[in-house]
């Protein structure tokens, strides 16, 4: 089932998610949901808040990145409880966009290397590291986990540049290719 992306301004991307167990209510179901969700909405990751559930989970398929990066040719995850243990690299540049922010794209500086602790949708516990698009991908969804949005990362007056942008999207004045909820 497709859900709605909630977008900018709903609280429920602002809260801290809360980790699940195995028994999460129809837990398969909702992970299935998510990935037909984003695959409808053209996203390459999706975080549990993003639809409305503030609960410590997020989908990715950086499937749309095997031209130039082969190893991604169908690589999807999911990531349950996950926990950032270490960052590494230096910080690069990369143009990021973001389901709850419709047609709004910033670059936006992460580190290149990424180690995670995290359950798999079996909920077996893994303990890896990502490197290029997919650590970016993982931060990026991470860190709506922890209620803070892309563009928290932006320079202040970047930020004070896309105001009226952000004040749009508030009010429902955007437009979007998948389904959106205030």
């Amino acid at each position: 089932m497709i859900l709605p992306i909630y977008v900018y301004g709903s609280p429920v991307l602002k809260k801290e998610a809360e980790e699940i167990d195995k028994t999460y209510p129809e837990l398969q179901t909702f992970i299935a949901d998510m990935f037909e969700t984003m695959a409808n909405s053209e996203g390459v990751g999706l975080a549990a808040p993003q639809v409305g559930k503030s609960i410590r989970l997020f989908v990715l398929d950086a499937s749309i990145f095997a031209e130039d990066n082969p190893e991604l040719k169908n690589y999807r995850k999911v990531f349950i409880n996950p926990i950032i243990l270490e960052r590494a690299g230096e910080k690069v540049c990369y143009n990021e966009g973001c389901l709850s922010f419709p047609k709004l794209h910033e670059d936006v500086y992460r580190e290149q290397r990424v180690r995670v602790e995290y359950f798999d949708a079996n909920f077996e516990k893994h303990d890896e590291w990502f490197d290029g698009i997919v650590a970016r991908i993982i931060q990026h969804e991470y860190d709506h986990l922890e209620g803070k949005l892309f563009v928290e990362r932006l320079s202040s007056i970047r930020r004070k540049l896309i105001a009226s942008k952000l004040k749009r999207i508030t009010k429902g004045d955007f437009s979007a290719s998948y389904k959106t909820k205030l």
